[in-house]
């Protein structure tokens, strides 16, 4: 058994199919389909139950693809930690971003992560805050822009607090409250709004501040991203709460919208975090672009 093995186990056990494992792996399917075989005599079981239409692991090969990939994890780490005692930083980073990150220009940041570290290979995943939080736990993403309603921090992650923003109210630019320069909850509680879906804390943020003020309002439309809420919001079906720091440069370019200040409307933190556990060398490379110390954390 080798670790290329293993690699081709794993990228058939991903795409379902040889074929696309092949193409993944940069091989010849008849050579990825030896080497499993071959693997599958040596464990004596079958990895993989096959028709001519379909592939799914067996419970054997369940078993076999988790260890697997924590072997390939280790055997990466431990080709970047080598090179890392050298003074060069290669591998991957795996970041989590949610859409509504404001405290970060997240393209410039990469472009100046790559102009230092050019053998860093860069995923991004797009998420929920708690999604995202939960995958650098599970270890599988190493640092994420995270927003949470303020007094929630990310639990089980080390983490360091990037902004403080509050919310805007953001209405059709035809709307009574279009030109006010602030409101209250209590004065917007009877319209009809277009947020989040529940559950995420996207939505969290704006459910609580009315709560705390004993207030009830109507959400007819969700939606999961700001740039359909603010095409809803432009067409008339209701107004929203949203982030002002992300919020505003977009509305400031839209006629077809108004932002209002809320007085007592929600707050929200915007999180860097990282995993607890051993950071690689390419997230501490990370750490080191944004100027945060390792030992900040909640």
């Amino acid at each position: 058994m080798d670790l290329q093995q293993m690699r081709y186990v794993v990228a058939v056990a991903e795409t379902r199919n040889f074929t696309r494992a092949a193409e993944h792996c940069d091989v010849v399917q008849s050579s990825l389909s030896h080497r499993i075989a071959g693997l599958e005599r040596e464990l004596g079981v079958r990895l993989f139950a096959r028709s001519s239409r379909r592939v799914e692991l067996t419970s054997a090969g369940e078993a076999f693809v988790a260890a697997a990939r924590e072997c390939l994890a280790a055997a990466g780490r431990a080709v970047a930690d080598a090179a890392a005692a050298t003074g060069v930083v290669r591998g991957w980073l795996a970041v989590g971003v949610i859409v509504t990150t404001a405290a970060v220009d997240v393209p410039e940041l990469l472009q100046r992560y790559r102009a230092r570290y050019p053998d860093v290979h860069v995923v991004l995943r797009s998420g929920r805050s708690d999604e995202l939080a939960t995958a650098i736990r599970d270890g599988d993403l190493d640092i994420a822009f995270l927003g949470l309603p303020e007094g929630e921090a990310p639990s089980g992650v080390e983490s360091v607090v990037l902004d403080h923003d509050e919310h805007a109210l953001v209405v059709p630019a035809g709307h009574r409250l279009a030109g006010a320069s602030r409101v209250t909850l209590a004065e917007i509680a009877d319209e009809t709004f277009v947020d989040f879906a529940a559950g995420t804390p996207a939505r969290a943020q704006s459910d609580r501040a009315f709560a705390a003020a004993g207030l009830v309002r109507d959400v007819a439309y969700k939606a999961g991203v700001v740039e359909l809420i603010s095409r809803l919001v432009a067409r008339g079906l209701g107004i929203a709460l949203l982030p002002s720091a992300y919020i505003g440069p977009l509305a400031a370019d839209d006629p077809e919208l108004a932002l209002v200040r809320v007085l007592d409307g929600p707050h929200r933190l915007e999180y860097l975090a990282w995993s607890r556990f051993n950071p690689s060398p390419a997230t501490r490379a990370m750490l080191d672009v944004l100027g945060v110390g390792r030992s900040s954390g909640n």
